[in-house]
């Protein structure tokens, strides 16, 4: 008789991590399967890791060296046109209070990090021996036995479990295989990140920024970043290095003809990112497909007989203008997945009339709260006006208002007047701040 464990859990991110930290803790027999050498070796992205969860799989994590790069307790929002840039810039020593809401992170890192954790959680579990991480395995097919999901198999090797949990990321190849998600996700539901990590000495790093101990900045970018692509731009400081890079929409980046380490390239030009990044060495470029927080974009259901979606596989984010959230979503809907499967364990019942837990959790939680409140913030970010006149009209404001000529000044009111009328019209602000209003 082939062995069989409670729960096989597809993708070793912060997800799947997450869902095999919770199970692990609950005495569950798991096998964790990640395609990369390591957890996080297939993980290109990196950037702020937001909320409290992670206090809750790793109390006092901050207290280690390893895992994340640098806590935030500064947040900046910088328009930009071609020559200028105009930054709305916020420090608050409430940041520095533990649990952080904010750090920073380098996947690659991060995740083997938690993944270690993840294997202490199992050697104190109940299944030390018959629990495993398994790395450099490729997931090629979702078994299934009269409609339910009975385990997966990777090459000739068959493995079986009462329920199977689909954290394999945005390229969700094996959800679609199930039929959660029966047609590829449209194109203006999808955008493409791109980045590169720039190393910058330890010492030098934290002047420039004005940093002490681990503190770190957060800087979102809009306007002339994207190069008049739909998108904007971020810069994220790590312990001795920064994480620079784009979200760009893959509809309008094609329709364009303008590729993206050329529109990168722009950004970093750019006066006030040059100055940023002046001296550092590129050791790093990546690229990453991800969903632009669309809700639209999530599969049919989440959930079906055996088998949970958690999340980048359920196109679980969120950008509604304060922040690009979705690690804290894929560790939020990996613990209610692992949590769900226990119920399922206890009562032995891993049907979808039971597994809808999960679905009833997620709706719950921030997670869906927070996508389904802020829909009309993500569909403000793509409008056109956000990536250039609005931009353009507060950098042509700030040219006029921080400059001094030796002639009679203007007031402030003519100064945003001419703004306005050189960069845009009284009426789409009025209809935007509507848009904005009901948004936020």
């Amino acid at each position: 008789m082939e062995e069989k464990f409670d729960v096989i859990i597809v993708g070793g991110g912060i997800a799947g991590l997450s869902a095999a930290m919770t199970l692990a803790r609950g005495n569950a027999k798991i096998l964790l399967i990640e395609r990369g050498t390591f957890c996080g070796a297939k993980n290109v992205s990196g950037g702020v890791l937001w909320g409290n969860d992670l206090a809750k799989l790793v109390p006092e994590y901050w207290n280690e060296e390893g895992g994340f790069e640098r806590f935030v307790n500064h947040r900046r929002l910088t328009f930009m046109d071609e020559q200028s840039a105009f930054s709305v810039d916020f420090k608050s020593s409430h940041f520095d209070d533990v649990p952080y809401t904010g750090v920073t992170v380098l996947r690659a890192i991060f995740d083997e990090w938690l993944a270690g954790k993840v294997q202490l959680a199992i050697e104190a579990s109940a299944y030390p021996d018959e629990s495993f991480l398994a790395t450099d395995i490729l997931v090629d097919e979702v078994l299934s036995e009269n409609g339910k999901i009975v385990g997966i198999r990777a090459g000739e090797e068959r493995f079986f479990a009462d329920s199977v949990i689909l954290a394999e990321g945005v390229n969700n190849l094996l959800t679609r295989q199930i039929g959660l998600e029966k047609e590829y996700v449209p194109v203006d539901h999808m955008a493409i990140g791109i980045k590169e990590v720039l190393r910058l000495d330890k010492a030098k790093l934290e002047d420039r920024f004005q940093l002490r101990g681990r503190s770190g900045l957060t800087n979102e970018f809009v306007g002339f970043c994207s190069d008049g692509v739909e998108g904007g731009g971020f810069l994220y400081t790590n312990r001795d290095s920064i994480s620079l890079g784009l979200v760009l929409g893959l509809k309008d980046l094609k329709q364009s003809g303008k590729t993206p380490y050329d529109i990168l390239n722009t950004f970093k030009a750019h006066p006030s990112v040059a100055d940023m990044i002046y001296g550092s060495e590129t050791v790093e470029y990546s690229a990453h497909a991800v969903s632009t927080g669309d809700i639209r974009s999530l599969p049919s259901e989440l959930y079906a007989d055996g088998v949970l979606i958690a999340g980048e596989a359920a196109h679980l984010l969120l950008n509604a203008g304060k922040a690009i959230q979705g690690m804290d979503f894929a560790m939020r809907s990996g613990i209610l997945a692992g949590e769900t499967v226990l119920e399922a364990k206890k009562a032995n019942d891993f049907s979808s009339e039971m597994l809808k837990n999960y679905r009833l959790a997620l709706e719950n939680s921030y997670v869906l709260k927070d996508m389904r409140t802020f829909q009309d913030a993500v569909h403000l970010l793509h409008q056109p006006e956000m990536f250039g006149p609005i931009p353009n009209m507060i950098c042509d404001f700030g040219r006029q208002f921080f400059s001094i000529s030796g002639e009679p000044t203007p007031k402030a009111s003519k100064m945003m007047h001419a703004a306005i009328k050189r960069n845009a019209s009284y009426w789409d602000l009025v209809k935007l701040g509507i848009k904005g209003a009901r948004a936020l």
